[in-house]
């Protein structure tokens, strides 16, 4: 039987964990190790100085997870140094409740994080988010989020995976970012590109400062049709984005900033 890690970032008692691994537990063994709070936005890092703890809980079906206090990033080292004590054969992420779209998404998201981590370590991963058009109140509005809403999202989860682990990742590629829009049709599926848009003036002005209090779709923008914002926001369709880590280095463009460190004055 496989093993599947299951991690998000919105909490161990979120509806998009709990939709997921409804249908997870239909492909393997599921083992849920996710921070206990809602880590939103806090990218891959990983808890330095402080302790984290790990506490046992119980999921709506009765069946055990295991809650830090860390970071999605710490979730997963954690999971396999000190809970399953080997690698899953799958890391999957989410449902995050929220999109997940262009590289200021990428580079922030703590449901993303978790995939990076994995993809790191060498294991698969798969992130999955539902796009809702708009989150006004984040903590009202996430847990007003049913698990009949999150359905068509588990289900488009539930065949990735299902096809991940009896065929592995695509060549080439570290992990799959999966956005599927509020009341789409799951039959529109594009292969996508990362946008590389940043984020528009987010921040709102309140008496105690600035805070990023909503969160819409609409405030992405990227006139590429070929990329993931365009594909979600402006055709509705259910985008898949493959993703490998490898940086490139350009260290043939150092040459002259070598010389000049080399130099004794």
């Amino acid at each position: 039987m496989k093993t599947i890690l299951l991690i998000n970032d919105d909490g161990v008692y979120a509806s998009g964990l709990f939709a997921l691994k409804r249908k997870l537990d239909k492909l393997g063994r599921v083992v849920v190790v996710t921070p206990k709070e809602e880590t939103s936005g806090i990218g891959k890092a990983i808890t330095s100085g402080k302790h984290v703890r790990i506490e046992e809980t119980s999921l709506p079906d009765g069946s055990k997870a295991y809650a830090t206090t860390g970071t999605p990033a710490d979730s997963f080292l954690l999971g396999i140094f000190k809970i399953l004590k080997h690698k899953p054969d799958l890391v999957v992420a989410g449902i995050n409740l929220g999109p997940n779209l262009g590289i200021d998404d990428y580079l922030n998201s703590g449901t993303l994080g978790a995939a990076f981590e994995a993809a790191i370590h060498g294991v698969p991963a798969l992130a999955f988010s539902y796009c809702k058009k708009e989150i006004v109140d984040r903590e009202a509005d996430k847990k007003a989020i049913t698990l009949q809403e999150l359905e068509q999202t588990a289900t488009v989860a539930e065949k990735t995976v299902k096809y991940v682990l009896e065929n592995g990742l695509p060549p080439n590629v570290d992990l799959l970012c999966v956005n599927v829009p509020e009341g789409s049709d799951c039959t529109k599926v594009k292969a996508t590109k990362l946008s590389y848009v940043g984020y528009t003036d987010i921040f709102t002005d309140e008496k105690q400062g600035y805070r990023i209090a909503t969160w819409r779709l609409a405030d992405y923008g990227d006139p590429n049709p070929k990329t993931d914002v365009y594909t979600v926001k402006e055709e509705g369709c259910i985008s898949v984005t493959p993703v490998k880590l490898k940086l490139e280095h350009n260290t043939s463009g150092l040459k002259d900033l070598l010389r000049i460190l080399r130099t004794s004055k």
